[in-house]
């Protein structure tokens, strides 16, 4: 027998469930599937242990089984999304004993084969409006959007989808929405819609609050009655208020497509690159206070930990696991200030998340702090990249990650090479460390609804950016990471479905 389980960020782990028992066999093949709630932006570490069950309990339910009772015959690990980016979405691990020790004999090994069920491929069309909300302006009327979270196992809220920004108006209908069963989990899965009056320095104001499921909503619609918003007890000393807000259903519909792990698992690729402020603003590097500052004691600063924890998600989805780590507004080896250099003087590419942070602690001591903050260099070199990949049919996608600590210098320029790049295969994610006024990512970011629009009257053919300030992330409810990647698979599908890219022929595992 098999048992799985999911390795929580404190070590614990909890049980996903247990295969049946095979009898009398050294090599079982078990026909009890596990489910396992597939989040992309998350590292899910998977631990499985391997059992002999001794004949005397051969009749109980597995579920009922002492695992002391039984006798250990090894342990497997992996991480979730090293099985679904094999080309079969299978993996073959050697077992060990516990706690990853290897002993001195062979124990065998395990495959681990992943399914995607068909319901999960099942994207939801819907389309929200709302009436009588609170007016939270002085002299004019709100600007509402909504954001739409799902409610974890702790209770924590992680986003799945923001609707655009309806400017001025306490009656707002949005554009429709597409939510995918990865994003919501289950039709019953609670979900968490928040209205907010958008304010473009980031600071929008809470407008009220509802929790639905997709059931709750497909009901709502059908039914032609609508929701109303409250205001939490934590936010009205105590008590929970009932508002005059209510949220309507308009249009709702549903049909399968194919999925971010259709694509991932029949040979597309996810290719991270990294760009690093390297501007005065950040403060001398030798200084405690600077946010370049290598603390002996190992203690990542923003820049590491920015890119620590989205390079951890990343590298599973990346073959080679070769990187290119550039920096911006530095005097690099030669004397000059350039605004896209390597941060490794080989020039090269570097050997996984490792590499770049050794590159990045190398670069600080030999390259010296200078200006302006320019990020036009950096996005039409991964632009440059990404158009190179398309002519050669490669079959990847490109993620950007800029980790900076300022205010741009160079708008338009950044806004004319989002434009360029929001017909290729690239998605940029932009980190803010330090305390600086973030407003100009907001508008790059383009979550009021608002494409980017170039100095030609271009505009953007979809939104390729995700911005998320380090200190403020949804009061610390989610992680940066969490917030940062959660657009990722979106914009890889929005990219793929806009040019009916197909996945590669041979995609078993996901088609069950």
């Amino acid at each position: 027998m098999a048992v799985v389980y999911l390795k929580k960020r404190d070590g614990r782990l909890e049980e996903l469930g247990r295969t049946e028992v095979v009898l009398n066999s050294l090599d079982p093949a078990w026909i009890q599937k596990v489910s396992v709630s597939y989040q992309f932006e998350m590292v899910q570490n998977l631990v499985i242990h391997v059992y002999d069950v001794d004949t005397k309990y051969h009749n109980l339910p597995v579920k009922a089984l002492n695992l002391k009772d039984q006798e250990f015959l090894g342990e497997a690990t992996c991480v979730l999304s090293e099985i679904v980016t094999q080309r079969n979405c299978s993996l073959t691990i050697n077992l060990q004993n516990k706690h990853g020790q290897v002993g001195p004999r062979n124990l065998g090994t395990l495959t681990v084969h992943a399914e995607e069920p068909v319901a999960s491929k099942t994207v939801v069309n819907i389309t929200f409006r709302c009436t009588n909300l609170d007016n939270k302006d002085l002299f004019s009327k709100s600007d509402p959007f909504l954001r739409i979270s799902r409610i974890v196992e702790t209770g924590n809220l992680v986003p799945i989808c923001k609707t655009e920004v309806v400017n001025n108006n306490l009656n707002p209908i949005w554009r429709p929405i597409s939510l995918s069963m990865r994003q919501f989990g289950s039709k019953e899965n609670p979900l968490e819609i928040e209205c907010f009056d958008f304010d473009s320095d980031g600071s929008h104001q809470f407008m009220g609050t509802l929790k639905k499921s997709i059931a709750d909503l497909e009901k709502l619609h059908r039914d032609r009655t609508g929701a109303n918003f409250v205001l939490p007890a934590s936010l009205n000393r105590g008590r929970e208020k009932v508002l005059k807000g209510q949220l309507f259903v308009e249009q709702f519909s549903e049909k399968p497509q194919f999925s971010f792990l259709d694509y991932i698992s029949s040979g597309f690729e996810l290719n991270f690159m990294v760009a690093v402020d390297f501007t005065a603003s950040n403060g001398n590097p030798r200084s405690p206070d600077s946010l370049h500052y290598i603390d002996p004691s190992r203690r990542l600063n923003s820049y590491q930990q920015a890119i620590m924890d989205v390079g951890e998600v990343l590298q599973f989805y990346d073959s080679d696991r070769r990187f290119p780590a550039w920096g911006f507004g530095g005097r690099t080896y030669d004397g000059s200030v350039s605004h896209c250099f390597n941060l490794s003087p080989s020039g090269h590419e570097v050997e996984g998340v490792e590499g770049i942070m050794a590159a990045y602690s190398g670069a600080i001591h030999n390259v010296s702090l200078a200006g302006p903050t320019l990020f036009g260099q950096v996005i039409n070199k991964a632009a440059e990249i990404a158009g190179q990949s398309l002519l050669d049919n490669n079959n990847k996608y490109y993620v950007l990650l800029i980790i900076t600590d300022g205010v741009l210098t160079d708008l338009q320029e950044t806004k004319d090479a989002l434009v360029r790049a929001s017909d290729l295969p690239l998605s940029v994610l932009i980190v803010g460390v330090g305390g600086a006024d973030f407003k100009q990512m907001e508008i790059l970011d383009a979550d009021n609804g608002n494409r980017l629009e170039s100095s030609t009257g271009r505009m953007a053919t979809r939104d390729i950016v995700q911005f998320v300030p380090m200190r403020e992330v949804y009061g610390g409810q989610i992680s940066v990471v969490q917030a940062l990647l959660e657009e990722l698979p979106g914009q890889f599908l929005s990219y793929m479905r806009a040019r009916d890219i197909k996945p590669l022929p041979h995609a078993s595992g996901t088609t069950v």
